[in-house]
């Protein structure tokens, strides 16, 4: 190491792919770290573990992520790579609606669910996990808020809506249900949530 947090290359573990290292060996590394993310939360993300459950070398992933924080944030990066590419149905309401059963699909899949749950508590106290969950969802909110624009194309919306701020709308009272009141997530919140949005943003609520 030549500095705190970057490797002898110069580069800052876990955020790109250094060459070399193939594709099946980061794979592998990261789900090993999904399922210890899921079985063990942050706090007990252990590096030797995941190379152990990984079946490839502690040097290797010692050298590559250097930390837990290193290895959640290219977990992340990875998930957004993996995750499906918005709707286009046509209509506000239903891009809305399909990607507020998006997110409820993944908050309660038996593995997603709990992977989510502990990588937002963990950027509660770690300042690169929060760093890389922020990274995570402005690439998902991007993604959708093509939909917010068609919407302002089609005159659905008032010009200046603010794309942002009607994804983030549809996705907070679901994340608020996970984390804090515990109440059902299933389809019907979905559809709720996201004629909610639909409805704030056609009064102008989210005009900049």
């Amino acid at each position: 190491m030549t500095s705190e947090g970057v490797d002898a290359d110069g580069v800052e573990p876990g955020t790109v792919r250094p060459g070399g290292r193939t594709a099946r060996v980061r794979e592998a590394v990261l789900r090993a770290a999904g399922d210890a993310l899921v079985e063990h939360g942050f706090d007990g993300l252990d590096l030797a573990d995941v190379a152990r459950r990984a079946e490839v070398g502690k040097t290797t992933v010692y050298r590559r992520w250097s930390v837990p924080a290193g290895l959640v944030a290219d977990l992340l990066s990875d998930m957004a790579e993996q995750s499906q590419p918005r709707a286009d149905t046509g209509s506000l309401a239903g891009d809305l609606r399909a990607n507020a059963r998006l997110v409820v699909r993944t908050l309660t899949d038996p593995r997603q669910g709990p992977l989510f749950a502990s990588v937002i508590a963990a950027a509660t106290c770690d300042p690169r996990t929060a760093d890389a969950l922020h990274r995570f969802y402005a690439v998902r909110i991007g993604e959708w808020s093509g939909c917010v624009e068609a919407a302002v194309d089609r005159g659905e919306l008032p010009a200046g809506t603010d794309p942002g701020e009607v994804i983030a709308a549809v996705s907070a009272p679901l994340y608020y249900r996970l984390l804090a009141s515990g109440a059902p997530l299933d389809e019907e919140a979905a559809d709720r949530a996201a004629a909610a949005a639909v409805a704030a943003a056609r009064e102008g609520t989210y005009v900049r």
